[in-house]
């Protein structure tokens, strides 16, 4: 993304979304250092990636959080950390460093059961979800293209770095293809459901999730408790109506 600013002499550019954030730096960096060491060691990847088989039968399931992680290769990890500058910087200053640190972290929770879970639907090509291991923060960043989408859904990104796409069309369009992959098998070793488990967990947790409606709870009793502090001490707006200077008595 590149945005321009008028200065009284010269005009600057700027590149990408802003300063880094905490959070986002934060999460670059433990993914980079976590690729780096399975590298060294790559042996490590068998008890942190997902295998819905050990999650169930050996209660592995610290795999459904540590699979976001690790990453299977050079492109892997450098398309998804790309993704999580690109979007997540602007959504961590739009919403604070906790609201986004939770955020991701449900997204890509949801992502990682929504894998185990539909190892279990009757139907071959999911059925062997259930041996397969997973791996990538993927899941938890199409929860932030969706929260993204949501908030900016007029901003163009590149799409396949070629065709310049409006955000909301570009997610419903990589939605789609992440269906109709994992409903016929074609992704290629991509774990498609865990994109759109992603997807679906960022669009409740921010339409109907249970922090939104406790969060919704809590400014109707608040604003219940302004009212009655109102009443109680007979505030009223004073002056005259075409007065611009009215003031609260």
């Amino acid at each position: 993304m590149r945005s321009r600013y008028p200065s009284s002499s010269t005009l600057a550019y700027s590149f990408g979304p802003g300063p880094i954030t905490p959070v986002v730096k934060a999460l670059l960096i433990a993914n980079v250092a976590m690729y780096v060491v399975t590298r060294i060691a790559p042996a490590i990847i068998l008890p942190l990636g997902l295998v819905p088989k050990e999650v169930i039968e050996q209660l592995r399931v610290w795999q459904v959080f540590t699979y976001m992680f690790l990453h299977a290769g050079t492109f892997h990890i450098l398309f998804n950390m790309l993704a999580l500058w690109m979007f997540g910087v602007e959504l961590e200053r739009t919403w604070g460093s906790p609201y986004f640190a939770k955020f991701y972290a449900v997204c890509g929770v949801a992502a990682g059961v929504t894998q185990i879970l539909v190892s279990f639907v009757p139907v071959p090509v999911l059925q062997q979800i259930y041996y397969v291991q997973t791996v990538g923060a993927s899941g938890a960043i199409f929860g932030l293209l969706f929260a993204y989408a949501l908030y900016f859904p007029s901003r163009s990104i590149l799409m396949f770095f070629v065709f310049p796409v409006p955000v909301r069309y570009a997610v419903a369009i990589m939605g789609g293809m992440a269906l109709l992959a994992s409903i016929d098998g074609s992704g290629g070793g991509v774990a498609n459901t865990a994109h759109l488990g992603g997807l679906l967990a960022g669009y409740l947790y921010l339409k109907g999730g249970r922090l939104h409606l406790l969060s919704e709870i809590k400014y109707r009793y608040l604003k219940w408790r302004i009212n009655r502090v109102r009443r109680k001490f007979d505030v009223y707006s004073g002056g005259r109506a075409d007065d611009v200077d009215r003031r609260v008595h």
